[in-house]
């Protein structure tokens, strides 16, 4: 996805003999736009996959930092999947798909384009000159608001320059004060040189953040797939791509800590979700099909991780204490310090039927007795979750 950068700004050789190899001399970055055809583009069959893998909200590229955009804007003559490609409105078809799915709906967009003219014309002005967020950003901010009403808009590519430069404060006032999403829409923290983990609805930080302990603010972890990469690759090989003990990991220290979590998957060019991504997405939704209810809605605990491991996690809603354990206890017993029992405390084991044995350990805590799990040759699936009913 940073291809062109690579290739034509950085002039990185790996790219460059990559590009002679396989092209004919002379190919420029925008013949490449004709292959990209979208031609398996199922956006149902998408909206039917991230509702299956748990998810609540779907964030779409729009734009990336090479200005091309993945519907008709006016101000991309050419360079959009309607003129050129898939001769397909990408946006607003995934958008159909997920609102009837329920799903909510999140347009990714670049401020920045590596090499619009009237990007390094400002650039070489210092930014003091505003030609291309006039003529080219703002004006497709304003159409994506207007045209699919999106519920999150996701910034990015704002590093080069200043807030000023790019107008953000006088859209988020917009956006929030008379756009029609204005009671709904929601935005990250990419607005502008320094904005991030600093200014925004909700922060990011950096990709792929991890915070190491209760942020104050309200943030996202987004993670990919594809360790390597946010696009996807022809050369990606099986240890590439995150195992479901991984994905299940970062899903629980993210939600233990008050993020959401975003995944990204890389679609080929034909517009499919190459099928282990796929499996990797289901296997999450099943997990969470099981323990959602210590995911979906809740709240950080007052302690977020127990004391004595990193293997087990806490969640909360209202009264109710989630302890999220990643490693299945040698002795199937389950040892946590945080919770203060109560005599008539309670505790299930969330996908399991009745309720566990537990006593209170000497000192601090308590001891859970799990279920009997019958002994196999394969590691167990990653990830349960205690109820804890009538704790401190």
């Amino acid at each position: 996805e940073w291809f062109w950068w690579h290739w034509q700004g950085l002039h990185d050789a790996a790219y460059e003999r990559f590009v002679r190899r396989r092209f004919p001399p002379g190919t420029t970055y925008a013949e490449f736009a004709p292959l990209f055809t979208a031609h398996d583009f199922q956006p149902r069959q998408w909206a039917q996959l991230f509702q299956r893998a748990g998810a609540r909200y779907v964030v779409l590229t729009t734009k990336h930092h090479e200005g091309f955009t993945n519907w008709g804007s006016p101000v991309s003559w050419n360079w959009n999947s309607v003129d050129t490609g898939p001769h397909r409105d990408l946006v607003g078809e995934l958008g159909e798909a997920l609102r009837e799915s329920n799903l909510r709906y999140g347009l990714y967009h670049s401020l920045m384009e590596w090499f619009n003219p009237l990007y390094l014309a400002d650039k070489q002005s210092e930014f003091k000159t505003q030609s291309f967020v006039l003529k080219k950003m703002m004006p497709e901010l304003y159409d994506l608001v207007l045209k699919y009403k999106p519920d999150l808009i996701w910034s990015d590519g704002d590093w080069e320059a200043p807030d000023s430069y790019w107008n953000s404060t006088s859209f988020l006032a917009w956006l929030y004060n008379d756009s029609p999403v204005k009671d709904t829409v929601v935005v990250n923290d990419r607005w502008g040189r320094g904005c991030s983990c600093r200014h925004g609805g909700f922060y990011n930080c950096a990709d792929k953040y991890r915070p190491g302990t209760l942020p104050e603010h309200k943030w996202e972890m987004c993670s990919s797939l594809d360790r390597l990469s946010w696009g996807y690759r022809s050369n990606m090989s099986l240890a590439d791509v995150m195992d479901e003990m991984s994905m299940i990991e970062e899903l629980v220290q993210t939600v233990s800590l008050g993020g959401n979590y975003l995944l990204n998957v890389g679609p080929t060019k034909e517009g499919v979700i190459a099928p282990i991504f796929q499996e990797r997405l289901l296997a999450l939704g099943r997990w969470l099909d099981t323990n959602g209810e210590a995911i979906y809605e809740s709240r950080p605990w007052r302690v977020q991780m127990e004391n004595t491991t990193d293997t087990v996690w806490y969640t909360s809603k209202g009264p109710v204490v989630f302890a999220i354990f990643l490693l299945w206890p040698r002795d199937s017993v389950l040892h946590l310090s945080s919770p203060i029992p109560r005599p008539d405390t309670q505790v299930t084991l969330l996908g399991f039927a009745g309720t566990l044995q537990w006593h209170k350990q000497p000192g601090e805590g308590m001891l859970i007795t799990l279920p009997y799990m019958l002994p196999s040759p394969l590691p167990p699936q990653s990830g349960w979750a205690v109820k804890l009913e009538g704790v401190k």
